[in-house]
């Protein structure tokens, strides 16, 4: 069995002596704080967040650990753990299921840039296409003023809904555009046709995107 599977020992409940990298509701899953530890100071740090229950800590480690590649399996025990821990503060960042694909959709947003404040957003939500296709998910780009939380909301409701998302919207995937929030809507529609080209140029199944 992983080590990181292994239920919390007395040792791991206790501060870690190696200096704490400081995360706060600014720090962004993009700027991984704890990409400097190494795999057992991690594991120590996320051990340290779940006897303290704290969510914002332990979804830093848990997407460092996801950057890394690490199993899913791990990822998975992972997310089990700290929703059952700390799910009140948890950030909305943090996807709640395992996707293979999400270091590619980091990488490919990150090359967007906006150069001009406004009043629009960028979001992104997974889709299910567990029921048809071998790869169970798909993703959606769109862009709206409300925000990703609240246009989802809206998809869901039927509200200007897309099919895809009315269907198979699973959740919103806050992290990888949260640098692309309140930009100006002549930048945000460009971004959101070049972010949907790009994803579907990495490999994934993309609708919207228009």
């Amino acid at each position: 069995m992983s080590r990181s599977l292994e239920p919390l020992t007395a040792r791991e409940t206790q501060l870690p002596s190696w200096p704490l990298a400081i995360v706060n509701s600014k720090t962004t899953p993009g700027s991984r704080p704890f990409q400097g530890l190494s795999q057992a100071q991690l594991l120590e740090r996320f051990a340290r967040a779940l006897a303290k229950a704290d969510g914002r800590a332990g979804a830093h480690c848990v997407h460092e650990r996801w950057m890394r590649g690490e199993m899913p399996l791990n990822i998975e025990r992972a997310l089990e753990q700290l929703w059952a821990k700390a799910a009140d503060s948890i950030p909305e960042w943090l996807p709640m299921r395992y996707i293979d694909w999400l270091l590619r959709v980091y990488e490919v947003a990150s090359e967007f840039r906006a150069s001009a404040k406004g009043r629009s957003n960028i979001y992104l939500v997974l889709l299910d296409y567990s029921d048809d296709r071998a790869e169970p998910f798909g993703i959606y780009v769109g862009m709206s003023k409300y925000s990703p939380a609240q246009r989802f909301d809206q998809h869901k409701a039927g509200i200007r809904a897309a099919g895809s998302v009315l269907k198979r919207g699973l959740e919103v995937l806050t992290g990888p555009t949260l640098h692309l929030q309140y930009i100006k809507r002549s930048e945000a529609a460009r971004i959101e046709i070049e972010l949907a080209e790009a994803l579907s140029a990495a490999g994934l199944l993309v609708k919207g995107g228009h």
